[in-house]
């Protein structure tokens, strides 16, 4: 079979022991489907959406509710950024795991920090687009975290909401960011993520002289798979679009203050329920930099993983990375429980 554009992009052939979903969990390739299908829908929404306080909410509710299908694209938009983040996540826990940090993919595992940021960055500045009540704590709380940055944190306040306080210029510099500063960067660290992945060798796999089985798959058979898992992950996004509406909520009255029982957008709900224990720049800004650190120096500062190891789950070279992850996934996820609870 001769090669179209689409096999091009994949190497000829990789490992078959490698290339089993039990081993990627398919996480990368359907991380790439849906900012596809992000770039797609929010294309879409760009026709109806109107950046401005007064009409942001009104334009949401009219796309949801008035526009044939426009629920459905708002829906299948918001549930492939909330499964961007999931799967972003499984993603860098697959890479620890089993220790496909190791060099040469030390730097990419940097990029692949950087474009997780970006990813949550994004989801962030997508939120508070909806301008309604829900996104209030987000809106106030949220910005004001980077006040609290100590020399820098007003003037940065000040080129990030555009005022003294959030208001009509917020809006305008939050969509600018989302579909300019923030979605150009995005695209940017993807294609260097992917082009790395492909000139570092591809999947992190021991060198041939060590491998248990030298079977490998073609590029024809790694795209009939990628195509399945872009079709079952295509019918959960409209299942969910469908069954799970996005939410939606009045437009804000009030600017000034969130309401007592606001929450932040749940990938932040770990951050809001540190906020209760004290001073809102050691644990709004400070503990979760010193964690994106720590996540940061792994292959730079631990032991490489042996490479008979390389391509199996939880290599024992990679204890010391692998309880690190293991202690930074239970603290957010124990956090993230708490603020949930806490909201209730």
């Amino acid at each position: 079979m001769r090669p179209n554009f689409f096999h091009h992009l994949h190497p000829p052939t990789i490992p078959a022991q490698q290339s089993r979903w039990r081993y990627t969990l398919g996480a990368g390739g359907t991380a790439i489907f849906l900012v596809l299908v992000l770039g797609i829908t929010g294309a879409l929404e760009m026709f109806y959406y109107v950046p401005t306080p007064d009409e942001a909410a009104l334009s949401v509710q009219t796309l949801t509710y008035h526009v044939a299908l426009g629920g459905l694209v708002r829906g299948v938009h918001y549930w492939a950024a909330q499964l961007l983040l999931v799967v972003a996540t499984v993603h860098l826990v697959r890479v620890v795991m089993t220790g496909a940090y190791a060099p040469p993919r030390r730097f990419n595992h940097l990029l692949g920090l950087i474009l997780f940021v970006a990813l949550i960055l994004l989801d962030f500045t997508g939120y508070v687009l909806r301008w309604d009540q829900g996104v209030q704590w987000a809106l106030v709380v949220g910005t004001n975290l980077i006040k609290s940055i100590p020399g820098v944190g007003e003037t940065l306040y000040r080129v990030t909401v555009g005022g003294t306080r959030p208001g009509p210029a917020t809006l305008t510099r939050f969509y600018a960011w989302h579909i300019l500063g923030l979605g150009l960067v995005a695209i940017f660290f993807t294609g260097w993520h992917i082009f790395k992945v492909r000139r570092n060798g591809g999947i992190a796999v021991p060198p041939p002289t060590l491998r248990p089985d030298p079977a490998r798959i073609t590029r024809y058979e790694l795209v009939r798979r990628e195509v399945l898992a872009m079709l079952v992950a295509g019918a959960i996004l409209i299942v969910l679009a469908a069954f799970v509406p996005a939410p939606i909520a009045a437009p804000i009255t009030d600017i000034s203050a969130p309401s007592p029982d606001a929450r932040a957008p749940w990938f932040f709900l770990w951050v809001q329920h540190m906020l209760g224990w004290g001073d809102p720049f050691v644990w709004g800004v400070a503990v979760p930099l010193i964690v994106l650190i720590v996540l940061a120096a792994i292959p730079y500062v631990l032991p490489r993983p042996a490479d008979a190891e390389l391509g199996q789950w939880f290599p024992r070279s990679g204890r010391i990375a692998q309880g690190v992850l293991g202690i930074v996934a239970l603290g957010v996820v124990v956090l993230t429980v708490l603020g949930w609870l806490g909201g209730m």
